[in-house]
């Protein structure tokens, strides 16, 4: 078998907080996703190099006001965090916790690739949660900072009474902002090993991974930084995430890195044994690429392009909503090879718009087009194309009062509301809609256009400096919207989304 060349990232995308296993010859990784639904998406890859969507472990995690956006807040910078993947006696197991909720949540399946899943609920935040399947016996290892472990039952559905449920360890305080979170737990060759990061708030001030190691399973542990490296982009550090072996016994640690507005890209760093250590990278850098043992194959992209044919309402697995559809307002049936996005609840903007449909961005730099046929918006209605993060950027068409039509570029207000840019007089029941995105050396800029015909562009508004925020904690994603500020009923036609990736 010939090697792979792995390349950092190994996906320029928001793709944060990856857990990944090996099941045979086949790698599964699971990640955050926050407010986007369907939620907890399941990766394949069996290079470690190219990944594909397969699965997504929920559709929706809970129908409260707040997962709607009907709370004029939603559930930013929430819903479902640092999820862990295990695999155990044929059994897939994904947990996390909900900090809107606060709970806890185990899901299972057989079948990691088509489910169906089920799942169990406890009370309570386990932040950053590991799962670690020892002896017969399972337990979550979490927490910031001091470091718990909790003992649950066997059927993993509650925690166990009588069990063992305490402080495993103290990270370390001293120089030290961000303790040890986002565990990583596994027990190979005689030692517990746990992986998590720390920010310190001295010295070079990044992120980093450190392991703490014990014979014991409650400790007493050895700690040691095993990568402290930022890969010379903007003292941002390689770190949080686990370990995982090939089929050839070589080792690799998957991490991600902050690349600012378009999100946490994922990295892997070859990991080497010395004394029962792990050794992360090559002189302690990550290497910008290298060599593994594994096959190369060709994986499905990660952004699509769509043309809505499809014979079912039932959407690729590349797109997700923003927060919970509302699914008697969304069709790709009712006019065949078009989506149709109908208006239900008034929204103050495209922040609190339900049924916006989103998709990644992805450096070092991207478009997205579309056409949109509006014969049918409401007077107060709003429709179009979103950079969609906190501090985001529309181009699309608003509908006056009085009924006319004009194509608009707009952004965040400090009232939270839209703020128009810039807005021109339109005729017509159908634009064609540009946004190019520009992440190359932390440009993160976001340029709108417009155009009657598809062929002769105009800017509009200005261009928007990108920004990433733990207001929504996601990279920045392109976004087809329709919402009303009035009336609803009102709807729009997308004929394509059509996507481009430069660079």
């Amino acid at each position: 078998m010939g090697g792979t060349l792995i390349t950092n990232p190994v996906i320029w995308a928001d793709v944060p907080d990856p857990s990944v296993i090996r099941v045979g010859s086949v790698f599964y990784m699971v990640s955050t996703s926050m407010h986007s639904m369907p939620g907890c998406p399941i990766m394949k890859s069996v290079n470690l190099k190219n990944w594909e969507i397969v699965n997504y472990v929920f559709e929706t995690l809970e129908d409260h006001d707040a997962h709607k956006l009907s709370d004029g807040k939603g559930i930013y910078g929430k819903g479902s965090w640092a999820p862990n993947l295990r695999c155990h006696d044929g059994t897939f197991y994904v947990c996390f916790s909900s900090l809107d909720m606060k709970r806890f949540y185990i899901y299972r399946t057989k079948d990691i690739e088509n489910g169906p899943w089920e799942r169990s609920v406890i009370d309570g935040v386990y932040h950053d949660p590991s799962l670690l399947f020892d002896e017969g016996r399972v337990y979550v290892i979490h927490g910031n900072g001091d470091i718990r472990i909790t003992e649950l039952t066997e059927d993993l559905t509650a925690v166990k009474p009588g069990g063992i449920d305490g402080l495993l360890l103290v990270g370390e305080r001293e120089g030290i902002g961000l303790r040890c979170e986002g565990c990583h737990a596994y027990r190979l060759n005689g030692y517990y090993y746990l992986f998590f990061i720390e920010w310190p708030k001295v010295g070079n001030k990044r992120r980093r991974q450190i392991c703490y190691r014990s014979r014991n399973l409650l400790g007493p542990f050895e700690r040691r930084v095993v990568l402290d490296d930022d890969m010379g982009y903007r003292n941002h550090g390689v770190a949080q995430g686990g370990i995982v072996d090939t089929p050839a016994g070589e080792w690799a640690a998957v991490l991600f890195q902050d690349h600012d507005a378009v999100g946490r890209v994922p990295c892997v760093v070859p990991v080497r044994w010395e004394d029962g250590w792990p050794v992360f990278g090559t002189d302690g850098k990550v290497p910008q690429s290298f060599e593994l043992q594994l096959p190369d194959a060709a994986a499905g992209p990660l952004v699509i392009s769509d043309a809505f044919d499809y014979s079912e309402n039932r959407l690729a697995l590349n797109w997700q909503w923003n927060h919970n559809p509302d699914n008697s307002l969304w069709s790709v049936t009712e006019r065949p090879g078009w989506l149709r996005l109908v208006t239900g609840s008034p929204a103050r903007s495209v922040e609190y718009a339900r049924n916006t449909l989103t998709q990644r961005t992805e450096g070092p730099a991207c478009s997205g087009m579309t056409l949109m046929e509006f014969a049918h918006m409401k007077p107060g209605d709003r429709a179009g194309l979103v950079a969609l993060q906190h501090f985001y950027g529309t181009v699309g068409i608003h509908v006056a009062e009085d009924g006319a039509r004009y194509v608009a570029m707009c952004v965040r207000g400090e009232d939270g509301g839209e703020e128009v840019v810039e807005k021109i007089r339109y005729d017509g029941d159908s634009i064609h809609l540009k946004i190019d995105f520009d992440f190359r050396d932390s440009a993160d800029l976001a340029r709108f256009f417009y155009s009657a015909d598809g062929g002769e562009w105009h800017a509009v508004g200005r261009p928007l400096q990108l920004k990433y925020t733990l207001d929504h904690f996601m990279g920045c994603r392109f976004g087809l919207f329709h919402y009303a500020t009035r009336e609803t009923g009102g709807c729009v036609d997308f004929d394509y989304f059509r996507y481009e990736k430069r660079g």
